[in-house]
């Protein structure tokens, strides 16, 4: 008898818990979560971006500054030479040597900023492309959680009103019994299991006579050796 009443509580609690269950799976919460989790993760590369460009930003002013003051004195070098011609061969090699030195330094400056504007250029590009699909989610975002928000409400009522069943059911069950079968549950889900043919229908394990005998007896609760579920003669 106290097996039977117990079986009959398992069955509200696991339709409850199916139930909310579904409800943690349903298409529209896996959706939102999806589009919530995107839009995080366009929030995360959005600051990756503004990092970087910041960095860029910084470096692009240093380099600017370096190639204005190697322009300036390149002009000098000019301004001397022309104001102060070299004397020998020897002067002029000098002055041709500084000058090629300032040329290929100031060359190499502006290739690095020549590229730091492309890549300035793409991530000001990229920026757009995030916030343009940011917007885009964010927009079906917004809808959708109307949505899910009202299914949830329908959905909460009615797991409610499952979980006051159960509750109630659970008052029918000796203490001892349903705190046992709370403790199975936490590793075996249902914690209950019918014996049909022998066997546990649980694990499918065959049992020992022996088991089989106290199971029928009723005498004492019986828990499967295998799964550790409590086993269940219904009598078919």
């Amino acid at each position: 008898m106290q097996l039977d009443t117990l079986w009959q509580f398992m069955q509200v609690d696991m339709e409850a818990d199916g139930f909310e269950n579904k409800m943690r799976q349903s298409a529209s919460r896996q959706k939102l979560i999806k589009q919530r989790d995107f839009l995080k993760d366009q929030q995360a590369n959005m600051k990756k971006l503004e990092t970087e460009i910041a960095v860029m930003q910084d470096r692009l002013e240093a380099v600017q500054d370096e190639a204005d003051r190697l322009e300036k004195s390149l002009g000098a070098l000019a301004e001397e030479f022309e104001n102060n011609p070299p004397q020998n061969a020897e002067d002029a090699q000098k002055q041709a040597e500084a000058v090629q030195k300032l040329v290929d330094s100031l060359s190499r400056y502006e290739q690095e900023l020549s590229k730091m504007r492309k890549d300035a250029d793409t991530k000001d590009r990229q920026q757009k492309e995030i916030r343009v699909r940011a917007a885009k989610t964010k927009m079906e975002f917004d809808q959708l959680k109307v949505e899910y928000d009202k299914e949830f409400k329908a959905d909460t009522a009615a797991l409610q009103q499952m979980r006051e069943r159960t509750e109630a059911e659970s008052k029918k069950v000796d203490p001892a019994l349903l705190s046992k079968y709370h403790s199975i549950k936490q590793h075996c889900t249902p914690p209950m299991a019918k014996l049909i043919n022998g066997q546990c229908s649980g694990c499918f394990m065959s049992l020992p006579s022996a088991t089989l005998l106290d199971i029928r007896s009723g005498d004492r609760i019986v828990e499967c050796d295998n799964c550790g579920r409590i086993l269940y003669d219904a009598g078919e």
